[in-house]
């Protein structure tokens, strides 16, 4: 049996607690067999309030010292108040052997960071979180793009669900990749689901509040795909290209140029669940004369070619 102790402590995510302790009972009860022992540890021992939930635990921090694996849930975007309020664990996680597996999910790799558990270690976590992570912990090898990692029995994962493709992960690692691929039937999910880049936002939530770019911004909505260079945009404005630069910079922390390609690969997406469109339709509908140069810039934009990205809307889950 696999002795998995789940840490608890009020920052948790209690849909992410859940989420990782659904799966590995699920993977028992398709296995037919404990293969996975679950239990639930805090730095005290003591119940922990969550939100509307108060949970009991099995036990303190001891308790998972025996433990084959000890995973983490999501604790929040709060990084500094998650590392305040969980000194006893960073400590804890500081003293143990490479034998043990740790694993974080999402926001929860900070915690394994902080202790020195990911140093020069491939890791990730939520991609909103990356440039905040790598500034306090510049020894770990982000990963941001990755839906979780392995290195050296440290496991992370990357945002909400892709906690899940973790889980399944250790599944397939301790019983096989047949289990895992039932307890991903069964919850009606993906694996091998691509990387984080796909389902971070192509355009900021910005630039509204700037009297100057928010009409502008709209303008593009309705005419990205016609011609449009520098010198249009500022006589639309009705500024200089520079002063245009400079506010567009601060408002949507892009370049007009850069803003109008995700905004057209940003179409193109809808565009492309309409199965009656070639792709060759698609890229001129959103202004791409050139099918090559469209798909290189989805790629680089979505993590994905044009074609694999509409192959996946229209692919069944296996069984």
């Amino acid at each position: 049996m696999i002795r998995i102790a789940l840490y608890t402590c009020p920052q948790t995510v209690l849909s992410s607690l859940s989420m990782a302790d659904d799966a590995f009972r699920l993977a028992n009860q398709l296995a037919g067999e404990p293969l996975f022992g679950l239990q639930r540890v805090s730095a005290d021992g003591q119940p922990v309030q969550l939100g509307y939930a108060q949970l009991r635990v099995d036990g303190d921090l001891s308790l998972a010292d025996q433990a084959d694996l000890l995973l983490i849930p999501a604790t929040g975007s709060a990084l500094e108040r998650t590392l305040e309020h969980n000194t006893a664990l960073l400590a804890w996680l500081a003293t143990r052997p490479q034998h043990q597996q740790l694993a974080s999910l999402c926001s929860s790799a900070c915690l394994l960071a902080a202790a020195g558990q990911l140093d020069g270690r491939r890791a990730t976590t939520h991609w909103a979180l990356a440039d905040n992570f790598s500034q306090r912990f510049p020894k770990v090898r982000l990963q941001i793009d990755q839906l979780f990692t392995e290195d050296d029995n440290r496991f992370c994962s990357g945002g909400a669900q892709a906690g899940l493709d973790l889980c399944l992960h250790l599944i397939a690692v301790h019983g096989g990749d047949w289990l895992a691929q039932r307890v991903a039937g069964a919850l009606v999910v993906e694996r091998e689901r691509g990387g984080q880049s796909r389902f971070a936002p192509l355009l900021p939530m910005a630039g509204q509040d700037d009297p100057l770019i928010a009409p502008l911004l709209r303008w593009l909505q309705q005419h990205h795909a016609q011609a449009i260079d520098l010198p249009l945009l500022a006589e639309r404005a009705n500024c200089s290209t520079r002063t245009l630069l400079r506010r567009f910079k601060a408002a949507t922390g892009l370049t007009p140029n850069d803003y109008l390609q995700r905004l057209r690969i940003s179409a193109a997406q809808s565009a492309l669940r309409n199965p009656a469109r070639s792709l060759e339709q698609v890229a001129a509908q959103v202004g791409y004369a050139d099918r090559a140069t469209f798909a290189k810039l989805f790629k680089q934009l979505c993590g994905e070619t044009p074609g694999a990205f509409r192959k996946r809307l229209r692919q069944p889950l296996a069984e």
